[in-house]
């Protein structure tokens, strides 16, 4: 009895005074911050708990009255430093309390200079350059006046129907966890109070990733034990990292909007992560839970998501209208309004805004578009390309050749190549690959042809050009994808084909019997078997962002060299979605020996299983190109697979080296990755799990050690209970993707 009333001290006074055991905050801000809190009024309170798109007011005069009421917390969607700090001087000087206002921007792969899409930044599998992106990202939006960008967008994504996918870092938990860090590292830096780092946002916490059907904004059902060890993980490692704010997410998870699901963000957010950063919601998300029919009206909507944990509402004003009846009516308190309050309060001092409130205008001049950021493009673009193939050696190709003809809808689209959820990057900053090009060859090299006006067009008016380009031309470079706009958020697709006449035009040019490389732009990985059929070579650039044409350009002719690997699971037909490397067996797993195909069944046969194991029967086992796959232009070569011991304990660790040869005739780098197998546990176990993986450079010919920890910790999972890593046998792989390497097995005592 006398530990429990001592534990309920502890308790009391942690939660009276959090700054002390406060891995972000001090006493002295704290201090600071209940001080501001005893002189607020309730309507002050909840300014701080609201973000307002500037529109929302009419006309900027508005917007200054609402500030200098104290009624806004912070504005999105307003980009500008004098215009920003205009506005911040209304709230620092003319206010009664002198609070700054923290402006939020979708700033999710780059501001003026943009980046790859982040699902191109995970092909990278380089959580170092990812971090100097996204520092690139940062330094530029905050000499704009943003103190604060909505990402990473770390859901796991298994679905490419959903468009979001491109937002994301894939489908692996770990590569996603290692990349979370890396861009919350790039975002916030060591100090994110300092004038070029801005506040990174998780999001969406949590499960929307896996929306029913790959269709954006729906419900998501996800088991506990998968909740745990596939999407949580990636939100834990941001938390760790420091993120200093996490979104809550549009989705129903298990029948529980999660902008009002306190599983997550009560327990499992606040309690168990221990997370004392800001909450946002996403655009209207707390009155949207309404038409969830999880609430009734806007009070019961802002009843329930005060009391999941959501600190500040985005857009929707539930909070504002309700909060004084929820009080009256003893739903709501004081102490939780002022904790909220408080959370907020602590984002701002962390980033230094009581102290600097205002950006230097004479900065964004300097910043912007400057040499090294483009640099930064540059190279981010030219790592996540993925080599998917390449016969006969075709790249890269000679400058010796005569003339190229570069043909397709995505040659000279200067705003698609930037990709989706661009708000700020401009098309006439963009540099194609028809201008790389040009500027590498020389115009009268190049033999331009459109062929179709855009991705989506069915004419084939344009043909009878391209082919004559192909034809007096000796080699075809097509350009094929995606615009922009058919990725990202509520932009979900059932047909993953190239849309339009665009297989039609390849076949067009295939017909003229000229060598052919398809370079394919978009925002997810489409169903490409058709392509692959017609092309000698095909490269997938994603949506690669302000630099993409002379990094596309410098590797088709050997300048750079592939080494971008797959983030997901490439699908040869929809059908088989989902489909990822991952997945659990079954008690028939696949068996190529047993696989009868769909054209070798006899007509009229009699009733048999034919095989018996868990396949289709017309898409057989297999993707089209497993997850981590990436071809280069020189070859190499896995040996020597060793681990230092054969057997460790729950909190070892192991050595797993191997010798990797560079085999061919170009200098490269080559992703080396290692993949575990937990053959029994208490709960099925996935196949295989990637738990580390390391980047590094060969020159021709040259011979390394590789070598990669593998901690009994990596081994951990959630089995229903709790989390464990339990005693057994383990297969263990380093090799090139997660369909192939060199295998042993060690045992967990």
């Amino acid at each position: 009895m006398k530990k429990a009333y001592l534990f309920i001290i502890a308790l009391f006074l942690f939660s009276c005074n959090p700054a002390k055991d406060s891995s972000k905050g001090n006493t002295e801000i704290e201090g600071k911050i209940q001080d501001l809190i005893s002189q607020m009024t309730l309507e002050e309170k909840l300014g701080q708990m609201s973000q307002f798109d500037p529109g929302q007011f009419g006309d900027e005069e508005n917007l200054k009255q609402a500030i200098k009421d104290g009624e806004v917390g912070s504005i999105l969607n307003l980009v500008g430093a004098a215009t920003i700090n205009k506005l911040q001087k209304v709230a620092v000087e003319e206010s009664r309390l002198g609070i700054p206002i923290i402006i939020g921007r979708d700033v999710i792969h780059g501001y003026k200079t943009i980046m790859p899409i982040p699902l191109g930044m995970a092909a990278t599998w380089n959580p170092e350059l990812t971090e100097k992106a996204m520092a690139v990202s940062a330094k530029e939006a905050a000499t704009e006046g943003v103190h604060w960008t909505f990402a990473p967008m770390i859901d796991i994504s298994r679905d490419p129907r959903w468009g979001r996918i491109a937002e994301s870092c894939g489908e692996d938990t770990y590569l996603a966890s290692q990349l979370a860090v890396a861009m919350v590292k790039g975002f916030q830096g060591e100090d994110p109070s300092a004038p070029d780092r801005i506040a990174a946002c998780a999001k969406h916490f949590v499960g929307y990733g896996a929306a029913e059907g790959g269709r954006d904004y729906n419900t998501a059902y996800i088991p506990e034990t998968q909740l745990r060890n596939d999407y949580l993980p990636p939100f834990k490692a941001a938390t760790d990292a420091g993120v200093l704010t996490f979104m809550s997410g549009f989705n129903d998870l298990n029948g529980v909007p999660v902008s009002g699901n306190e599983f997550t963000l009560k327990n499992i957010l606040r309690e168990e992560w221990g997370f004392n950063g800001m909450v946002v919601s996403d655009w209207a998300s707390i009155y949207e839970m309404i038409a969830h029919g999880y609430a009734a009206d806007p009070k019961e909507a802002a009843e329930k998501s005060l009391r999941a944990g959501v600190d500040m509402e985005m857009t929707s004003n539930c909070y504002v209208s309700s909060a004084q009846a929820l009080l009256d009516e003893g739903k709501l308190d004081m102490r939780t309004i002022n904790r909220y309050v408080a959370n907020i309060l602590r984002v701002k001092f962390e980033l230094g805004l009581f102290d600097n409130p205002y950006t230097d205008e004479s900065l964004a001049a300097k910043t912007i578009l400057a040499p090294e950021n483009l640099e930064v493009a540059k190279e981010a673009a030219s790592e996540s390309f993925v080599l998917l193939q390449n016969k006969q050696q075709l790249l890269p190709l000679s400058r010796e050749l005569k003339s190229v003809a570069v043909i397709g809808p995505l040659a000279d689209a200067p705003h698609d190549q930037m990709g989706t959820w661009v708000f700020d990057g401009n098309k006439e900053n963009s540099v194609t690959p028809l201008t790389a090009l040009r500027e590498k060859l020389g115009t009268n090299k190049v033999n331009f042809a459109k062929g179709l006006e855009i991705s989506r067009s069915r004419s084939t008016e344009g043909f009878a050009a391209a082919v004559q380009a192909a034809k007096k031309s000796d080699i075809a470079l097509l350009f094929m994808g995606e615009e922009s706009i058919l990725s990202g958020e509520a932009h979900c697709l059932t047909n993953l084909e190239l849309l339009g006449a665009q297989n039609e035009l390849i076949d067009a040019i295939a017909a003229t019997g000229k060598p052919i490389v398809v370079v394919i732009m978009a925002g997810r990985p489409l169903t490409i078997s058709h392509v692959l059929d017609k092309a000698d070579a095909v490269l997938y650039a994603w949506a690669p962002g302000t630099m993409g044409g002379p990094a596309i350009a410098d590797m088709l002719f050997g300048e750079t060299v592939p080494s971008g690997k797959t983030p997901v699971t490439f699908l040869k037909t929809v059908g088989q979605v989902p489909m990822y490397y991952n997945h659990k067996n079954t008690g028939r797993p696949a068996d190529y020996s047993n696989w009868t195909q769909l054209d070798k069944i006899p007509v009229e046969a009699g009733q048999t299983s034919l095989g018996n194991t868990s396949h289709y029967l017309d898409a057989g086992f297999d993707p089209l190109f497993p997850f981590g796959f990436g071809l280069s232009y020189t070859t190499f070569n896995y040996s020597g697979l060793n681990i230092s011991t054969g057997s460790m304990p729950a909190d070892g660790t192991m050595e797993v080296t191997v010798t990797v040869e560079n085999t061919g005739d170009y200098d490269g780098d080559e992703i080396v990755q290692l993949y575990i197998h937990d053959k029994a546990g208490s709960i099925t176990r996935p196949v295989k799990q990637l738990k580390g993986f390391d980047k590094v450079h060969l020159k021709a010919g040259e011979m390394k050690q590789v070598s990669l920890t593998l901690k009994g910790s990596d081994l951990e999972f959630y089995n229903g209970k709790k989390y464990l890593t339990e005693a057994g046998e383990f297969d263990l792989w380093v090799g090139p993707n997660s369909a192939e390497g060199l295998h042993t097995t060690f045992t967990i005592n």
